[in-house]
């Protein structure tokens, strides 16, 4: 009992620390700067759009949403494309030599990414890749390309060999058993991923910042930095770009997030 209630208050002040930023942030962005620092615990006195209609005020955030959207979207295919072939692949090569090509792919997620931006900038440089999209979609599928592997990887190993053998019999070939055996059995998997990738690449500011420089090409992380001044930060407009952006991803995480908690139980557990 004492354990059931120790566990009851440990995860109620999570929540608490959770929910009070958030709340903060839904709030300001319905008041005045003065109102922020007035009161920025409380719910807005008088509630008013005119911090959305600023953010999009200019068209510079649609601009940088549609960046997004588009990065984001072209990534997250390309990754899940080339990691469940990779996942598929390892998972096939049976004994000790699958185990290993696995790891050494997946040792990639042990690297800081920041241990590798400066050869990785100087080699996109030298490839005329600063300041495009492409550049900043190639270095994202690299970055997650070891983590894509990891979750799909662990649940493909689950699955039964005599499935692929029965296919093999019946004439089926490596690519046929990937498309028509492997995919559809390891959608949580791949749903799993998806949602993970979408995150990670729609909030990323890191690399968008290192190779992003045209106003044109900024990603909505990198356009919410605009709201940021040397001496003053408005508020205000920054939480509602902050509450823009985080739309699609919850929108994203509400409607996978079945598929996310099985893909990564059943990779974890099983793999």
């Amino acid at each position: 009992m004492t354990g059931k209630v120790l566990g009851f208050g440990i995860r109620s002040i999570y929540a608490v620390l959770i929910v009070i930023p958030l709340l903060v942030v839904l709030f300001g962005s319905f008041k005045t700067t003065s109102e922020i620092f007035k009161s920025p615990f409380a719910p807005p006195a008088s509630p008013s759009l005119a911090n959305y209609a600023e953010a999009f005020s200019g068209g510079s955030l649609i601009g940088a949403f549609a960046n997004s959207a588009m990065i984001t979207t072209t990534s997250v295919f390309l990754t899940l494309f080339l990691g469940s072939m990779a996942a598929y692949g390892l998972s096939r090569i049976p004994g000790w030599r699958g185990w290993l090509l696995f790891g050494f792919i997946v040792i990639g997620m042990s690297v800081p990414v920041q241990a590798n931006m400066i050869p990785q900038y100087v080699l996109f440089g030298s490839l005329g890749l600063l300041d495009t999209q492409l550049g900043l979609i190639i270095i994202n599928i690299v970055v997650t390309l070891p983590v894509s592997v990891f979750i799909m990887g662990g649940f493909m190993r689950t699955l039964p060999a005599e499935l692929f053998e029965a296919a093999e019999v019946d004439g089926a070939g490596p690519w046929r058993n990937y498309y028509q055996i492997a995919l559809p059995l390891s959608a949580p998997s791949i749903a799993a991923t998806a949602t993970f990738l979408f995150v990670m690449h729609w909030n990323d500011l890191l690399y968008p910042l290192l190779f992003i420089s045209s106003e044109e090409k900024m990603t909505l992380p990198l356009a919410l930095l605009r709201f940021q001044g040397e001496y003053m930060t408005n508020y205000p407009l920054l939480f509602a770009g902050v509450v823009l952006t985080s739309i699609p991803v919850v929108v994203a995480y509400v409607f996978l997030q079945r598929f996310f908690v099985a893909g990564i139980t059943g990779g974890a557990v099983k793999g």
